[in-house]
């Protein structure tokens, strides 16, 4: 495509890719080819993540129970080894990498929607945490982590001294 526009992550989320894009033909450009069979283009969403540090951010559902912090995602097709869970002052950090199995040519793909490679995903977390006891669990590609709230201390009253 002559002159195509670059499309950043925003883009994406606002106007879906089925709309045209706009495009400039020159005298000499023809009419694009209609025997294939939609052959995707090349990769933008490579672009924007090659422009971030080639790191995916994961998709997360944060929630509250009466005494945990529930988060969970989808991180299909990653092994327990591959993921990296820290805590660190009321931050929790998730890191990993989806491997591909195979080497596959660029251009005999049709589609390519899957992000393969390193992924990363902090929250901060809006109550106190017992560390000690967070719990990991990945089942049927779905990552859960359980963070126990911390048991409200009891409150003492503090008198103000007149000096």
């Amino acid at each position: 495509m002559a002159n195509k526009k670059h499309r950043n992550f925003l883009d994406f989320l606002i106007k879906p890719a089925s709309e045209p894009e706009e495009e400039v033909k020159t005298e000499n450009q023809t009419a694009p080819e209609q025997n294939h069979l939609n052959k995707a283009e090349p990769l933008e969403e490579k672009e924007w993540l090659a422009e971030a540090g080639e790191e995916g951010q994961l998709t997360l559902d944060v929630y509250q129970t009466n005494k945990n912090i529930i988060i969970k995602s989808t991180i299909a097709g990653v092994k327990p080894e591959d993921l990296d869970i820290s805590f660190n002052n009321g931050m929790i950090t998730i890191k990993g990498e989806r491997k591909k199995g195979e080497a596959i040519n660029e251009d005999d793909y049709f589609y390519q929607e899957l992000y393969w490679g390193k992924f990363a995903r902090s929250v901060i977390l809006p109550v106190e945490i017992d560390a000690d006891k967070i719990e990991a669990e990945l089942k049927n590609g779905i990552l859960t982590i359980k963070l126990p709230k911390k048991e409200e201390t009891s409150k003492k009253k503090i008198s103000v001294r007149v000096s």
